[in-house]
């Protein structure tokens, strides 16, 4: 081969055919038609942008991807090294998302360690179709290679685990042809999609719980206007009633409120010393009324000495009140609630239990979802909003505390919020 064969040879391995190499170009042109997509709005921002990227990476890998493919040729024929294999390999090890190479061919020529958890049947060589057993994936790979236009697609894996992904296909061509590799990138959609059915679910059940007594007070409202208007009697109760609804909306907005509050704040520790047992003996005297009304006996055991935690005093508050709140309501048919004040390894520890029907075990892991009940009618007659162990879940993640359920069935619950002691916290 002739000296000038060899340059020729060796620009059209690299894809660089003077002042702009073939990857710049078409990295390019590739922009350019995702920003016109963009500005069209046949694009969300979102999409763009990861667009954008995947071609970026791909016009600074091309001249490894070449080099890598020459030498996998030539160890696959007997001849040259593996070492443009092996600068690929360290190339795109350094990605953080799963990475596949292919060939014209469709054979896998590189991948990342990543890649393997999408497709574990990966290996050099093989037809990337014989790991890739995804319809709508194998599709944008053979449109891509096809047409040598980059494609995107959304795939859900067929296993238990239900991760969704979304793939980009790209073309990558040398100075020779318009597809000699195809790069496949994968992003991990699954918390995204997880967040937005969580957000789903939320307005869902926000919403329901405050059209049920918004639809009592419309449907009491209409009554009095019509057959009650001159009825005394029957006027005192449906105002009774009316009322219990009004606060029972105000609740739920009020712990509404407070979660989002809390949430906002989720970043930021406390930096107050709160003794423990002051809070405990506060919120049981605010219970009172209600202890006395159901006929059960709260009593507190603590320690002689202080406990300090480093905590917002109002936020603790917020949690045993709802912890004892729930005992008094739903445990209440034991007639006894305990509070127990106690430390451990650092940590201060307030159990409350109660001694009724107890709850099962099946139901133990989601009591702390948003709206979540064991008993829906239950709740709502107790004047319920299904928030209350969400809070106090938000709040002890962010005072850096834990919460443990503990019950069985017949038996009576025990909740168990965990913090750490003020002198143990190098505060």
């Amino acid at each position: 081969m002739a000296a000038g064969d060899e340059i020729t040879s060796a620009s059209r391995l690299t894809g660089r055919s003077g002042p702009f190499s073939g990857p710049s170009l078409v990295a390019g042109a590739a922009c350019a038609v995702l920003i016109v997509f963009f500005f069209l709005e046949y694009l969300k921002p979102a999409h763009a942008l990861v667009g954008l990227v995947v071609i970026v990476a791909a016009a600074f890998l091309v001249n490894s991807l070449m080099h890598g493919a020459q030498s996998f040729d030539a160890a696959q024929n007997g001849s040259g090294t593996n070492d443009g294999t092996g600068i690929l390999d360290s190339t795109i090890a350094a990605v953080a998302d799963p990475i596949i190479v292919l060939d014209r061919n469709e054979r896998v020529v590189a991948f990342n360690e990543k890649a393997t958890g999408i497709a574990p049947g990966l290996r050099r060589g093989e037809p990337a179709l014989l790991a890739l057993r995804v319809p709508e994936l194998v599709e944008a790979i053979r449109r891509a290679a096809a047409g040598g236009t980059s494609e995107r697609v959304e795939f859900s894996e067929r296993v238990a685990s239900g991760r969704h992904f979304e793939a980009f296909v790209v073309p990558m061509p040398d100075g020779a042809s318009r597809d000699a590799f195809l790069m496949l990138t994968f992003h991990d959609l699954t918390p995204i999609q997880r967040v937005e059915e969580m957000r789903a679910d939320f307005v869902a059940n926000a919403s329901h719980e405050l059209r049920t007594p918004l639809a009592a007070l419309s449907g009491f409202i209409e009554t009095l206007r019509g057959a009650a208007r001159e009825d005394p009697a029957a006027r005192e109760r449906f105002l009774g009633i009316m009322e219990q609804q009004a606060r029972r909306m105000a609740r739920l907005i009020d712990d509404l409120l407070s979660l989002s509050r809390i949430e906002l704040n989720a970043h930021r520790r406390p930096d107050k010393s709160v003794e423990l047992a002051p809070i405990l003996r506060q919120v049981s005297d605010s219970l009172q009324m209600l202890a006395r009304e159901r006929g059960v006996e709260v009593t507190i055991t603590a320690p002689p000495e202080p406990l300090v935690v480093t905590a917002d005093r109002d936020e603790l508050i917020r949690v045993f009140e709802n912890l004892v709140e729930n005992a008094l309501k739903y445990g209440g048919d034991g007639k006894r609630v305990e509070i127990a004040l106690s430390s451990s390894a650092g940590e201060a520890a307030v159990t409350v239990r109660d001694f009724g029907p107890g709850i099962a075990a099946e139901h133990l892991p989601r009591l702390t979802e948003r709206f979540y009940r064991v008993d829906v009618a239950g709740s709502r007659a107790q004047g319920g909003t299904g928030l209350g162990l969400a809070l106090v879940k938000h709040i002890m993640n962010r005072h850096r505390g834990r919460l443990s359920i503990e019950s069985k069935a017949g038996q009576g619950a025990s909740f168990t919020v965990r913090l750490p002691l003020h002198n143990s916290q190098g505060a």
